[in-house]
């Protein structure tokens, strides 16, 4: 950036998420921040745009969330007035707003740029491997959700066609996102780390599984 204005800060970005649940709290952003840095580097991607876009990713997540809004649309919406108060060049941060705007799995638009592309994994690699399992049960249980079911009976075209339901567990979760998510990984940096990651969670579930059927 040069002599331009300032790059926001942790300090500055921790009070957007102050009423943040456990799942996408500052600790998420933070672990994001930390893995996006990580792949940058070593795909050679524009750091502060990584920086940037990693600490005001879910800015407004909760509101979206309750309202049923896209909550990466609310963040880039956020972003875009907040950096253009702060003086930065419009360029700049078009290319912040479109790395939140798609960084969300299932939603549109794709991210089309490498730096849109290192804040998606970087966030989807936030969801797998022990983190992604103590996320998974801390949203099963501030939704009341059953702990466990039979991995081998989870329907996956139900799931893919009605999406979640009163029966849905951090059992379903695995079967029918978690354990998907390494496939949809853009940088080579990041499939590299989701593949250690994918096998420490495919291990623990199905030594779940095994445990609640008194096999273990």
């Amino acid at each position: 950036m040069g002599t331009g204005p300032e790059l926001l800060t942790i300090e500055e970005a921790q009070h957007l998420y102050a009423d943040a649940d456990s799942v996408h709290d500052f600790d998420h952003i933070l672990r994001v921040l930390a893995l996006a840095e990580r792949i940058a580097r070593a795909e050679g991607a524009d750091l502060a745009v990584v920086h940037t876009a990693a600490l005001l990713h879910d800015w407004g997540r909760a509101e979206a969330d309750a309202g049923g809004q896209n909550h990466a649309a609310v963040a880039a919406e956020r972003a875009h007035a907040y950096l253009s108060a702060r003086g930065h060049a419009a360029g700049w941060i078009e290319a912040v707003v479109h790395a939140i705007a798609a960084h969300r799995f299932r939603v549109a638009p794709d991210p089309a740029t490498l730096e849109a592309q290192v804040l998606f994994d970087a966030d989807k690699l936030d969801a797998i491997g022990a983190i992604g399992i103590a996320r998974a049960f801390a949203y099963g249980g501030a939704h009341r959700q059953r702990l466990w079911t039979p991995m081998a009976a989870v329907d996956l075209a139900h799931w893919e066609a009605n999406g979640d339901d009163a029966a849905h567990t951090p059992v379903h979760e695995f079967v029918v996102k978690l354990s998907r998510i390494q496939e949809r990984l853009y940088t080579r940096e990041g499939r590299a780390i989701a593949q250690e990651r994918h096998r420490y969670m495919e291990a623990f579930y199905r030594r779940l599984d095994a445990e609640v059927q008194g096999l273990l």
